[in-house]
């Protein structure tokens, strides 16, 4: 209530000044109320206001529009150099940030890695071939946790071109045949610890199914189905069944269909069997089968056939970032955790962001870091907290690329279809989207040359997410004149 009454009480010192011909100003606003094509139409005389002042009565304005009225949400708009606020609503409440959550995630990745970081996936083998081409031993994938692996995404390679390459190389060394196995050497890719699954994973957001924890070596999507519809201890929940990995009860918060899907495939495994399938096809035999060995207490002498380097972290997160890519964030957090305590589980690499957020000064008043993509509804974050976080950034080595790999307003990635008028080529920002949050956080280029960080989220709207975003474009249209 404080807010609003700092607004309207702002506004009416406003119209008093102008009464007592004391206003001075450089933007035309006028006071309106929404229409129902969505325009604002003009109810009193124009009142001239500074872009300060314009951005306050726009924001008490969408206190009271009827998509916003009854929402949670906060924005913040703050000016790096100077280390202020320049106008906010609600910036110290914890909000469901949706994939603004890659914000952290990604920057925590380029602080500990570095921009120009590489994963390495190599073929090796063991024993000695002989002269007719048989191959006495193993040949061993060697993986360091590849995010981009296969997928083709960021200038990754896919499997089927490794795999093309890999089995190339087994000619060019003379292999004809293999009699042993082929070893998938997965030392990061440890078991979870987890025996369930989190709860509040946004499990069915546009009908596919994350696994954020642990590798689907045993796992067919197309296999599992729904077997309670709700939960008999909450009914305003509802829970699924994920036989081969848990065996347990999954609470979700939302489902439609009869059949859930992976985006997260187990890469070491995927590559192996459809390698040895290959090898057989292209006439390359093989008598052993695909194993996995999580430690290797007494390895082979082994020899290097290929070795395939993945693109850059920084073209990784500018993927990453640009399409909001779930998979690449999830796969990218578990990586931090391996780099900093050993193992690719979820919570290594949940304590990693935190502890690294912890030590650049993050505000961790109302944080709650649940995945690395935003899936999770149990994520929050302060808006205040997000524009403080993007402003310390900016003296940063590696920000040049952090920033362009965030969405441009009207030009590419998610927001593409936003700031096709105001705003177009001067937002440069993450955007978020789930059922009924809308979020956007990053920067700003005002008409004046100055740059500005800013958050806006917005949880439990009425109306449609085309709704939301005409409502943001509003609000942020007078920053550009400050």
């Amino acid at each position: 209530m404080g807010k609003f009454k700092k607004y309207f009480t702002g506004f009416s010192l406003v119209i008093t000044a102008i009464a007592f011909g004391q206003g001075s100003s450089t933007v035309y606003y006028t006071p309106a109320n929404e229409n129902p094509s969505g325009s604002f139409a003009s109810s009193s005389p124009e009142v001239i206001l500074s872009p300060k002042e314009k951005i306050d009565v726009n924001l008490g304005n969408m206190a009271s529009d009827p998509v916003l009225r009854n929402a949670t949400w906060g924005f913040v708009v703050y000016d790096p150099k100077t280390k202020k606020i320049i106008s906010s609503y609600n910036e110290s409440t914890p909000l469901v940030p949706a994939s603004t959550t890659k914000l952290l995630t990604t920057e925590t990745a380029m602080s500990l890695l570095g921009e120009k970081y590489k994963w390495v996936t190599q073929l090796e083998y063991s024993g000695n071939i002989d002269e007719n081409g048989i191959l006495n031993g193993n040949l061993y994938i060697v993986g360091s946790g590849d995010p981009s692996l296969g997928t083709g995404k960021a200038g990754a390679t896919t499997y089927r071109n490794l795999i093309s390459d890999y089995i190339a190389a087994m000619k060019n060394e003379g292999i004809k045949k293999v009699s042993g196995d082929i070893i998938i050497q997965t030392a990061v890719f440890k078991e979870n610890k987890m025996e369930a699954l989190p709860e509040n994973i946004v499990w069915m957001e546009h009908e596919n199914y994350f696994l954020p924890v642990g590798g689907t070596a045993d796992v067919d999507p197309k296999k599992e189905k729904l077997i309670v519809k709700s939960s008999p201890f909450n009914n305003s929940k509802k829970y699924f069944y994920v036989s081969p990995y848990t065996h347990k009860l999954v609470f979700a918060e939302e489902y439609s269909g009869n059949f859930i899907s992976t985006k997260l495939p187990d890469a070491p495994a995927y590559l192996a069997n459809n390698m040895r399938a290959t090898m057989l096809k292209s006439g390359v035999s093989i008598t052993g089968k695909v194993v996995t060995k999580m430690t290797d207490p007494e390895p082979e002498n082994r020899k290097i056939l290929s070795s395939y380097k993945s693109p850059t972290l920084e073209e990784i997160i500018n993927y990453t970032n640009k399409h909001s890519d779930n998979a690449l964030a999830e796969a990218t957090l578990r990586m931090v955790g391996f780099q900093k305590k050993g193992d690719q589980t979820l919570e290594s690499g949940r304590s990693t962001v935190v502890e690294h957020l912890e030590s650049i000064g993050f505000d961790t008043t109302g944080l709650n870091y649940v995945d690395g993509s935003g899936l999770s509804r149990s994520n929050t974050v302060t808006p205040i907290a997000q524009v403080k976080f993007l402003s310390s950034l900016m003296d940063k080595k590696y920000f040049k690329s952090y920033f362009e790999s965030l969405p441009i307003g009207g030009q590419d990635g998610t927001l593409k279809r936003m700031f096709l008028g105001s705003g177009y080529g001067l937002v440069n920002a993450k955007t978020g989207t789930l059922n009924k949050v809308k979020t956007l956080a990053g920067f700003i280029k005002t008409y004046s040359g100055k740059t500005l960080a800013f958050s806006l989220m917005v949880n439990n709207y009425a109306g449609s997410v085309d709704q939301v975003k005409q409502r943001m474009e509003w609000i942020l249209e007078p920053v550009l004149n400050y």
